[in-house]
Formats: C-alpha cells, structure tokens, sequence
C-alpha cells in the first residue's frame, strides 16, 4: 500500500508537535515544519520514526510559511519524497506581539499576524490541493483555529480576526473539494498549555478554578492531536466543514 504522508504546520512544539506524533503513531509519514533550526527537531523527528510501526522516515521543512518562497520549498519536498499527499494540518499561527486596545493597534502588527494566520495557510492549502487530489485513501484538510474565532477579545482583535476568518476558509475550503473527496474540517482549541499561553498561565489559572469553563482543567496538546486522529480514522464519514470544539465545554451557553 502507498505510504500516507501528512504535512502539519508549525509542528515543531505545542499542538503541532502532538498532531504529528498522533500521526506517526496512526501510519503517517510526517513532514513537520517550523523556524527552529534543524539541529533542535532532530529529537523529535527520532520519537517520530520511534513510534512509527514501520519505522519509516519523517521529514523537516524548515521556514516561516508566511513566506511564499517557502510554500512552494514545501510543495517541492512533498513532491520530490512522496509525489502525494493525503493530510493537510494547518496548525502554524502566532500571537500578537503585544495585547494592546483594538482602538490602537497598529497596521503593521494586524497585517504581519493576518499574513501568518490567514493568508499563509489559505495559500499553502491552495498549493497543495493538487497533491491532496492524488493522495492516498481519504483525503483531509485540517484548520486549527481557536475560541477566539466566535469570542470577543478587544485587546487581541487581530488575532480574533484571523481565526474568524480561518473558520469561513474551513466553509470555503471544504464547499470546493468535496467533489475532489477531499474533506474539511476546523478543530478549535479552548485554552491549551502551551508555550504561546505560557505568559498569561496564571490569569487562566484563576479563570479555570472559578469555572471558565465546565471542564475545569488545562487543554493539553494531547487533546488536540486525538481529535485529528479521529478525523483520519475515518469516525465521521458523512461529513465535512465540521467545526469540533476541543475547549472543555467553554463554547455552551448558559444561564
């Protein structure tokens, strides 16, 4: 059978890292992408072939796909080691640099963070739809995006308004390559432990103990990772453009 390779974006630490170990543990050949230099993925590119039942070869592409030169590197390696791909998570995002009131932020920082968030994985994802359309078995593109996507934050608006708009490029995404067999879904993170929410732990520690959320603890990258397992085990077969909400049970309503 054709080896099923999958491409997850900034997967070098956090959410990305745990998707891609969930996927080398389920058959995938992984392609993990990043900034860090090489030298420091070497470890986890070893776990990854670790946990493979197959032991075979996992990949690093270094580069910031905010950069266009870099989406076509991608689509090069993908094509010169497997020719196809079958999974596309696009996980790779920053924060704001800082948190500052919506009525001052300034252009320059909104564009930078929009060009990583937004438009970089609705272009990577433009590039690669050749590669998905002759992947092997089912076909998947996975959105990250965020409870930021539906929840107000005035001090992060450019942060909110890239993952608003990830969600419309789930809808747009998946409405266009259904007819390819190509599904869409979007995984939304609550508040996970990760590097990116490391500075503001305390706040959320406060907030969770006082029942943000029904589930009263951290998200972990964990939690993430098993929801993009069962996407590509195929648990939702009559679906797609599906929004899952991995966020403790933040996104209910109540009184």
């Amino acid at each position: 059978m054709t080896k099923k390779t999958a491409l997850v974006t900034g997967s070098t630490a956090g959410i990305g890292r745990a998707i891609a170990i969930g996927l080398a543990e389920n058959g995938y050949q992984v392609i993990i992408n990043g900034r860090r230099p090489e030298s420091e993925v070497k470890p986890l590119l070893k776990q990854l072939i670790e946990v493979s039942d197959n032991q075979q070869e996992h990949l690093y592409c270094q580069g910031d796909i905010a950069d266009a030169e870099i989406r076509q590197e991608i689509k090069d390696r993908i094509t010169q080691v497997s020719g196809s791909l079958s999974l596309l998570v696009n996980n790779a995002g920053v924060a704001p640099k800082k948190r500052v009131d919506m009525l001052k932020l300034q252009e320059a920082d909104m564009i930078e963070l929009l060009k990583t968030n937004l438009i970089a994985p609705f272009m990577l994802t433009q590039k690669l739809v050749p590669l998905l359309k002759t992947g092997t078995g089912e076909r998947y593109i996975v959105n990250i995006s965020s409870i930021s996507a539906y929840t107000a934050s005035i001090n992060r608006a450019d942060y909110c308004i890239s993952k608003a708009g990830m969600s419309m490029m789930t809808q747009l995404y998946a409405q266009r390559l259904v007819s390819e067999n190509i599904r869409v879904f979007e995984i939304r993170p609550g508040i996970i432990e990760t590097d990116m929410t490391a500075p503001i732990k305390k706040k959320y520690d406060e907030l969770i103990e006082e029942g943000l959320f029904p589930i009263r603890r951290w998200g972990q990258p964990e939690d993430i990772a098993k929801a993009v397992v069962g996407i590509v085990r195929g648990y939702y077969p009559y679906t797609t453009g599906e929004v899952i909400n991995i966020d403790g049970g933040f996104h209910m309503r109540s009184l």
